[in-house]
């Protein structure tokens, strides 16, 4: 990565134009080739900004031109240069799962039997090309079962076994949406593709789910589970309950 601090001026020719006067901003330039251009407030957003692919010609005369597959360019004339460095920071690990989530696949791994009786633990993050499975689980006398974590999902409480599958992928988040369906739909794409497994049906588990998240569950066949944190963690049993 390299970040430039430079006195500068921008201007975006494409499908629209726009142009940035003259000021000191911080540009930066990943190693995907994209090129972003900061101001000192925003948060994290550019002013303006050219994603890969796309290529960085510098002349002499210290003006900069990112040109994209489509022909678009982001011309930026530097007026003083007052930092410039590169950095290598390697390769991602990728966005670790917030501490919920990852607790309620630990919780999940030590109760297969919300899942359904007699279920047992193969392996967790079950690895794919695509990406891991978050739990991988089998019925008692039946097929390999997959299984992925949610933290939402409304109408079916934890406890309830979820009708004899031939196989099942079950993704598990916080709250479930329509992201987490395409990412489950994607998994079920791939998995169906081994015949050891095939054919593989799909249950998304949360805490809570989106309306919409759910009528698209449902239409590709989706089903669709309910987990309650704290009865999971043992903190709130409803047979301790008066009401």
């Amino acid at each position: 990565m390299r970040l430039v601090i430079a006195r500068c001026s921008v201007d975006y020719a494409g499908r629209l134009s726009a142009h940035l006067p003259s000021a000191i901003r911080l540009l930066l330039i990943k190693a995907d080739g994209s090129l972003s251009v900061h101001a000192d407030d925003r948060a994290y957003k550019p002013l303006n900004w050219m994603s890969p692919p796309c290529s960085l010609k510098e002349t002499e005369d210290n003006l900069w031109t990112v040109t994209n597959k489509a022909g678009e360019q982001l011309i930026i004339t530097i007026e003083e240069i007052l930092h410039d460095s590169s950095h290598e920071l390697g390769v991602d690990p990728g966005l670790i799962k917030d501490g919920v989530e990852a607790h309620l696949q630990e919780l999940l791994a030590d109760r297969m039997e919300v899942l359904g009786d007699g279920w047992t633990l193969v392996r967790r993050e079950y690895p794919t090309a695509i990406g891991p499975v978050d739990i991988l689980c089998r019925e008692a006398a039946g097929p390999a079962v997959a299984v992925e974590a949610v933290e939402a999902v409304e109408a079916v409480e934890v406890g309830t076994a979820l009708p004899r599958p031939r196989h099942w992928a079950v993704e598990i988040k916080r709250r479930a949406t329509i992201d987490g369906v395409e990412q489950l739909t994607r998994y079920l794409e791939y998995l169906n593709r081994d015949t050891t497994l095939a054919p593989v049906g799909g249950v998304l588990a949360a805490q809570s789910i989106a309306p919409q998240a759910r009528t698209l569950a449902e239409d590709r066949g989706i089903r669709c589970l309910v987990l309650d944190y704290d009865e999971l963690r043992g903190i709130d049993k409803a047979e301790d309950r008066l009401f």
